[in-house]
């Protein structure tokens, strides 16, 4: 049985919005008070300005790290544990309601597309108190597969 080689690929900005788009698992990492991380898994969407958007709580700890620091860094993976990933560092903006209702549609439309009515997806938001993270494009890792080191691979 062939082994399977693990490959690294260095990418433009152009060809990581590509395969981030279609990705919406994720491991977002902020900064604890203590200074170590604080990882959380997050389901994720893309606007149209290249940002990554995460809905959450805000009394969730990613949002009490964000509001101190807002350096992070997000894990972007595909549905398969074994799949191709890539690290993506930026800034995080942090929205709360009302600000954050308009965003949080671009939310569900990026991931799950339109839905059968806003109004009631906007008065769930609403009701539920969420809250939206926005983080920038900044720096990224190669787009990464893990496997064996190619002296390896017979």
């Amino acid at each position: 049985m062939a082994r399977k080689i693990a490959t690294n690929r260095t990418v433009k900005r152009d060809e990581l919005v590509s395969f981030v788009q279609e990705r919406h698992r994720g491991v977002l990492s902020t900064t604890r008070i203590d200074g170590r991380p604080q990882m959380s898994l997050v389901t994720i969407g893309l606007d149209d300005e290249e940002r990554f958007l995460v809905a959450t709580y805000p009394e969730r700890v990613k949002m009490l790290n964000a509001r101190r620091n807002p350096r992070a860094s997000l894990l972007v993976m595909g549905d398969e544990f074994n799949s191709e990933w890539v690290q993506v560092n930026g800034t995080l903006e942090v929205l709360d309601l009302p600000e954050a209702l308009e965003p949080l549609c671009d939310y569900f439309r990026v991931i799950s597309g339109e839905h059968p009515d806003w109004v009631e997806y906007r008065e769930a938001m609403i009701e539920q108190g969420k809250s939206l993270l926005r983080m920038s494009m900044e720096s990224w890792s190669p787009i990464s597969q893990g496997g064996f080191p190619a002296r390896l691979a017979d």
